[in-house]
């Protein structure tokens, strides 16, 4: 892993970050967004798959807070309920341009899971000139109870350990990661949490992929998405929960291969 600063309200902020498949090659690149307590390393090989698959090269990096990037400062109650909307806005911008990334020029693909693809559709909602195309999985873009009560359960489960020590094993901060995740997605703020008004401005190519059994939203946010971008492509899987790509691998690199060959990368 390597490291680079960006400025952040106000401060230099280190977030650490890896290329895959070169940072120079001329292929087109995708930028990897993780989930709401994932990290770079989170993503195991999937980027090198995805990156093999389709010829490009791949940024992965932890989101600020997560992983070996700069812990956050203490949450209090949770992060701000706006948290994703200023990384799509803010961080990710930020973020390309210190790693020598002209996105304008460059147009990536933007790929997120869960919040990380709730992240990447602001982004190219607010950027939608700059991005080649958008690859969603398990999205969010509107506060359902199915949810926060999933949240309140993890957070119930806390003092028992299990889920602390497998956070320490990927997060500088582990303890700052999840009590300011489910701090902000319990509060009471956050229960009116809705970005789908946003989406009408995104332009490019778009793939959303959501698990049937999905255990963080149900497919209603596919369906609010469309409503909102009606040329985005939908991928409903069955048996499939919360991590589509983790779950069914071979059904997802296909479909993902064969929407970015579509579109030129």
């Amino acid at each position: 892993m390597q490291h680079t600063a960006i400025a952040l309200e106000g401060r230099d902020v280190t977030i650490e970050y890896e290329w895959v498949a070169g940072a120079r090659s001329g292929a087109p690149l995708i930028v990897f967004l993780h989930e709401g307590l994932g990290c770079a390393a989170m993503w195991g090989d999937w980027p090198r798959a995805l990156c093999a698959a389709t010829g490009c090269r791949g940024l992965v990096f932890s989101r600020y807070g997560y992983g070996h990037s700069q812990p956050r400062p203490a949450p209090g109650p949770g992060w701000p309920v706006d948290y994703m909307e200023r990384e799509a806005r803010e961080h990710l911008p930020a973020l390309l341009e210190a790693v020598g990334i002209d996105a304008a020029r460059e147009r990536p693909v933007i790929f997120g899971h869960s919040d990380g693809a709730t992240i990447a559709l602001l982004y190219a909602a607010a950027f939608s000139q700059h991005v080649r195309a958008a690859v969603v999985l398990a999205p969010h873009v509107f506060t359902e109870e199915v949810a926060r009560e999933r949240i309140a359960r993890l957070r119930a489960s806390w003092d028992d350990g299990r889920l602390a020590a497998h956070l320490a094993s990927l997060h500088g901060d582990p303890g700052g990661v999840f009590n300011g995740w489910s701090g902000c997605w319990l509060s009471a703020a956050f229960r009116n949490w809705n970005v789908a008004g946003a989406l009408a401005s995104i332009a490019c190519p778009l793939l959303a992929v959501q698990g049937r059994q999905d255990q963080y939203g149900t497919l209603e946010q596919l369906y609010e998405i469309q409503r909102r971008v009606p040329h985005a492509e939908l991928l409903v899987l069955d048996d499939c929960r919360h991590a589509p790509h983790e779950e069914h691998p071979a059904a997802v690199l296909g479909a993902v291969g064969a929407f970015l060959g579509r579109q030129g990368a």
